[in-house]
This record gives C-alpha cells, structure tokens and sequence, in this order.
C-alpha cells in the first residue's frame, strides 16, 4: 500500500469517486464536469488543500481531501477531511483508517494545525462509526450553507 498526495494525472479518478460518494450517501447526480474542474482546481492549488490517495493492487483504491480552515479561537489550523471514498470492494480493510493516520502524521509536521474536522451526512451510520472508532467526536455544531445565486453542481 502506498499512501501519496494526488497528482494531476488523477484527477479524472478522483472525480468520478466524487460521482460515486455523492449517488451512495446523498443520492445526488454531481455534474461531471464541474467536479472534474473542482478536483483539478484542489490539485492545481496547493493553498486550498490537498488529496491523498491509496494506491494498492495497481490502481487507486481510495482517497481523501483535505481543505484548510483557520480557527481564531484557536490560533491554529483545522484541517477538514472531505470527499472521503473507498472502492466498495476495498472497504472494511483499514484504508481509511490509513488515510486518518497519515493526514495526521502529516499535521504533525505542521506546527499550525490544531485539529481535524469532518462534516458527514446525517443518516450515513457506518462512516460515524468509522469515525468515533478513529477517537473523532461529534460536536455541538450543525452546518449553514447559502450558495451562490445561479450555482449548479448537481442535477
């Protein structure tokens, strides 16, 4: 197993786990071209975070997102886990659980970075549980949203 940032040649992939992710826990049909542009956008620009991949049995089997969040309360960096996906034929095998340790190992290397943050949907009751298994809690807050007027991201 090989855990790796994501490169350009994978955005396509990376893309089509988004598709994947968001039918399975939302039932949502994203458009394919503006999270193919999203996904190429994340890995064109560094500064608005990064994705990790597991690449296993030559191919990639899994992967994660990363964004950025500065916390003022905090004076420090959370780091927010999205667009987590893992093949089904792959999971229940410890990949994500990988992924975890590696974005940590990774913050550890980064004075700034005071935590972890993940937002999942409601009803995905397998994903929580991966999650408190991992020592992550869930908090007080629910998530706010008003999107652009005329933003389209999903049919």
């Amino acid at each position: 197993m090989i855990i790796r940032r994501a490169l350009a040649q994978d955005a396509e992939e990376l893309a089509d786990f988004n598709i994947n992710m968001a039918r399975e826990t939302e039932g949502v049909e994203l458009i394919p071209d503006v999270i193919a542009a999203g996904v190429r956008g994340m890995i064109g620009h560094p500064e608005r975070g990064f994705y990790l991949v597991v690449e296993l049995d030559n191919g990639i089997q899994a992967s994660l997102m990363v964004t950025y969040e500065w916390s003022d309360w905090r004076n420090g960096m959370f780091w927010w886990i999205q667009s987590v996906y893992v093949r089904p034929e792959y999971r229940r095998q410890g990949l994500y659980r990988e992924l975890y340790t590696h974005v940590k190992e990774l913050a550890e290397q980064d004075d700034a970075v005071c935590g972890y943050r993940l937002y999942v949907e409601r009803d995905n009751s397998a994903a929580q549980q991966s999650y408190r298994r991992l020592g992550m809690r869930e908090t007080d807050y629910r998530i706010f949203e008003e999107l652009a007027a005329g933003l389209e991201y999903r049919r």
